[in-house]
């Protein structure tokens, strides 16, 4: 459906228009969606007295990208680096894990009381995360049944998050898809909940993997609020929490080229791995085998 006739169309000054709007639409798109990025990766290469003089001219006085080296060495960038990283590889591993098999389990294997834990499980997707920070606080602090205390730990920063009820939903979804016949026909072989799991669901699932994968390396990768309340030590503080805390005594150029240095890596690990993440071959390999 169009608001635009196909008879319309058909006429060269309609044609010519319809392409200026959708020409102006994207450059605006562009605009607001890539502007901020831009302006930050011109930033990061410009002394702090053009950014403050001229802020949206293009290096008055030319690029400096000695910048990016005061920032990384005066910063100590790698070591907040390091705990992103490590937070970031230890959300992701306990989203996936969570994720599918809580989605193969309510999907796939369908237990007696499957409709009341997903309808629970969907019922916390109500909840604003800023209400359950303390009770959550307080159960990092203490586990239940071990009683340990994960905070100023990594595990406290990242264990939190395999408790995702929007990966399990879309988890379930995707295996709600899968062609039931190649499953009967792994039952019929002698394949086990286990062995039906790794050797023909996982398989299958590549492209929500990788949707879910990137959802939760970049949810922890921005994620502020958490490891500054888990972890009140500065030395183990993702990037995210130190560069707010440093920014009063930062100089204001070092501190745009560490923001640039924080924003490309998550950038490029999506640019790197979309193809691996989003294509869909798994799941035609296996309809066609």
């Amino acid at each position: 459906m169009s608001f635009v006739s196909s008879l319309d169309r058909r006429r060269t000054s309609v044609r010519w228009g319809l392409r200026g709007v959708q020409l102006a639409m994207f450059l605006a798109l562009v605009v607001v969606c890539l502007g901020p990025l831009l302006w930050l990766a011109k930033s990061a290469v410009t002394p702090t007295q053009d950014t403050l003089r001229s802020p949206i001219s293009l290096w008055p006085n030319g690029p400096d990208l000695s910048i990016l080296s005061q920032a990384w060495t005066e910063l100590g960038l790698s070591a907040y680096l390091v705990n992103t990283v490590v937070i970031a590889a230890g959300s992701w591993a306990v989203q996936v894990v969570v994720a599918t098999t809580a989605g193969y389990a309510l999907s796939v294997l369908r237990p007696r009381f499957g409709r009341v834990i997903y309808g629970a499980v969907l019922a916390t997707m109500f909840v604003p995360i800023v209400l359950l920070l303390v009770p959550l606080y307080l159960t990092v602090l203490s586990l239940p049944v071990v009683h340990w205390s994960l905070v100023g730990t990594y595990a406290g920063a990242f264990l939190p998050a395999g408790a995702s009820a929007f990966n399990v939903v879309i988890m379930k979804r995707f295996f709600d898809s899968l062609p039931r016949e190649i499953l009967d026909a792994a039952r019929i072989d002698g394949a086990g909940a286990y062995r039906l799991f790794w050797s023909v669901v996982l398989p299958m699932s590549r492209p929500v993997l990788g949707v879910v994968s990137v959802f939760a390396v970049l949810a922890a990768w921005k994620d502020f609020i958490w490891p500054l309340i888990v972890l009140p030590d500065p030395a183990k503080q993702p990037i995210a929490v130190r560069l707010p805390s440093i920014a009063p005594t930062t100089d204001l150029s070092v501190l745009l080229a560490a923001m640039a240095i924080s924003a490309a890596l998550p950038i490029l690990f999506f640019l790197l791995f979309q193809r691996l993440f989003l294509r869909s071959e798994g799941l035609e390999g296996a309809v066609k085998g």
